[in-house]
């Protein structure tokens, strides 16, 4: 991917060029959420900032609100690229899960000096980001799930969501009821912070001592889990579900002495990183409500693995 320069050759920025680079954390954000994404997000807004660059400075000059331009380009192309994803995501090889975002205080190092410009440096971690949050957005048509991210998330009214969809307000506002009704369905009660921590922890735990008795106690009878390899890595072509089957998977995985599994946060939220020679080679990310898990999201994909590598 090309980078996109900003500044003049001077270093200077001009009043312009500096409100607009000032919204490159709001874009990311944006574009994350509508695509589960970072490396898609990334493009995404690099091809924003270089359609804005294409212009002619008496054009950039003639735009009302920067911010709005970028903003509905944004917007545009993630709804282009979700539709040709849909298309891609029947190709791929198992099951896809939405590319896993490690804390900003557990990066590994190298990744947060300012030498860097990992756009994970951008994304702010809160329920909208959660693993299960970004699952149910993947089963929404593009156009809901645009829709619902720009109003519902992000705030925009639905005049500017109609400009960006492409459809009316009136539209555009049962695309995102739509989306929300999807989203609340979804919605179990929600498990306080320490206590997702201890049944991750003793997940873990049992994992590692292969009792599949402790895990199956630590499972919502009808859990699931599912892996995402893409076909670069092994794993389970098909969500695994329930209980005693979950477990007997997970107990009967060959660990290689090396191969080191460490509490962390995934996408907010409590999880578990496992390091081969001190590099991260597979993410979990855990559904938990009152105090079963019900969903367990693998992610062993390196493409989707570039936050998590050391620098």
């Amino acid at each position: 991917m090309t980078s996109i320069s900003t500044a003049p050759e001077d270093g200077r920025l001009d009043p312009i060029t500096g409100a607009i680079t000032g919204e490159r954390r709001q874009l990311t954000n944006l574009a994350y959420r509508m695509l589960g994404s970072l490396a898609e997000a990334e493009d995404v807004v690099q091809e924003t900032y270089a359609r804005w660059f294409a212009m002619s400075r008496q054009q950039q000059e003639a735009v009302a609100s920067p911010g709005g331009w970028l903003t509905k380009v944004v917007g545009r192309i993630c709804l282009d690229v979700l539709r040709s994803a849909r298309v891609r995501r029947e190709r791929y090889v198992g099951e896809w899960v939405p590319e896993p975002l490690p804390a900003r205080t557990e990066w590994p190092a190298g990744a947060t000096d300012g030498s860097t410009a990992d756009p994970a440096d951008r994304i702010v971690l809160d329920e909208s980001v959660s693993m299960a949050f970004l699952v149910v957005l993947e089963s929404m048509t593009p156009a809901e799930r645009v829709a619902f991210v720009l109003h519902d998330v992000f705030r925009y009214p639905f005049s500017e969501v109609a400009d960006i969809v492409g459809r009316s307000p009136a539209a555009c506002r049962q695309l995102a009821s739509s989306a929300r009704r999807r989203i609340d369905a979804s919605r179990a009660p929600v498990s306080p912070t320490a206590q997702r921590a201890r049944v991750v922890r003793e997940f873990k735990q049992a994992w590692e001592a292969k009792d599949i008795n402790a895990l199956i106690g630590l499972l919502d009878s009808d859990a699931t889990a599912v892996g995402d390899g893409g076909g670069r890595v092994t794993a389970a072509l098909h969500p695994i579900e329930g209980a005693e089957r979950i477990a007997h998977f997970f107990a009967g995985r060959t660990r290689p002495g090396r191969l080191t599994l460490m509490e962390c946060t995934v996408n907010g939220q409590a999880g578990l990183a496992a390091h081969l020679d001190g590099v991260v080679v597979s993410v979990y990310a855990f559904d938990i409500a009152d105090g079963r898990i019900r969903r367990i999201w693998a992610v062993l994909n390196p493409e989707k693995l570039r936050p998590w590598k050391t620098g």
